[in-house]
């Protein structure tokens, strides 16, 4: 059997894009990661400091954003124009050959807008596929995809959606392909027992143990549907899935959460 090659996938995400100094200690050590590589970055605070100064108030239920068509515009322009162009850049300048993308961009991840249930989320998406073909191609030419958290729906409407699912499901997509090893980089260790103690680090979690901690409240809000795009992901064929610390970024021996079935 020919082995397949690795390519690691970065969610980046939480306060390390709100402090400039993170950001690029993150960006350098990413670009400095051997192989391919894509990397995935959300930017909420941003885009709910925006809302504000815009009249507009940002309302989250369960770690997800509601989106009207007033935030949608907010987000847009936050995730795939502000923020996007600031990390290709920034990129670049260590010496990638970046380029930023929105699902909407050759079409490379089609989303359907979420159902309304209980909650209305409004313009959220919900991944139904992700151009696979499109991203080898991408990456056999040395590109490095940089995708922020917008889809569309095929018809012209562009969605908000969770820039960790995304991050799954391009992982997932290109697993017939690649070896594939997600992180999940924020301002912690990575989960924790208690969120107030970043020593309490759950070095691994299965999903035994997660609905436990679920249970228990232990694990709440936009955890949830972090861990649970992690869960999914080894699932259907990633390698290896892990969160913690963006210093983890080229660094697996600092600490860290690894998700195992």
């Amino acid at each position: 059997m020919v082995s397949k090659p690795k390519i690691t996938i970065v969610k980046i995400g939480g306060n390390v894009i709100d402090d400039a100094k993170a950001l690029s200690e993150v960006l350098l050590a990413f670009s400095k990661i051997e192989g391919a590589k894509i990397l995935v970055h959300g930017g909420g605070k941003e885009a709910s400091r925006l809302a504000e100064k815009l009249g507009l108030t940002p309302q989250m239920i369960e770690g997800r954003r509601i989106t009207d068509a007033p935030m949608l515009d907010v987000v847009v322009m936050t995730y795939a124009g502000l923020l996007n162009k600031k990390i290709v850049a920034q990129l670049n300048a260590f010496g990638t050959n970046s380029i930023g993308f929105s699902g909407a961009d050759g079409n490379v991840i089609l989303s359907e807008k979420r159902e309304k249930g209980t909650v209305d989320f409004g313009f959220a998406g919900d991944v139904v596929s992700v151009n696979h073909q499109l991203l080898k191609t991408l990456l056999i030419s040395d590109i490095l995809p940089v995708f922020c958290a917008i889809t569309h729906d095929g018809n012209g409407q562009l969605l908000n959606t969770n820039a960790d699912t995304i991050a799954g499901e391009i992982s997932i997509a290109l697993t017939p392909y690649y070896d594939v090893e997600l992180c999940y980089c924020f301002e912690k260790n990575g989960v924790l027992m208690n969120w107030e103690d970043d020593a309490s680090v759950i070095e691994i979690l299965n999903g035994e143990k997660y609905d436990d901690l679920s249970k228990t409240g232990a694990i709440h809000s936009g955890m949830i549907p972090k861990l649970n795009n992690c869960f999914e992901a080894l699932e259907k064929g990633v390698k290896k899935v892990i969160i913690g610390h963006h210093s983890l970024i080229g660094n697996e021996n600092s600490i860290h959460t690894a998700i195992q079935l």
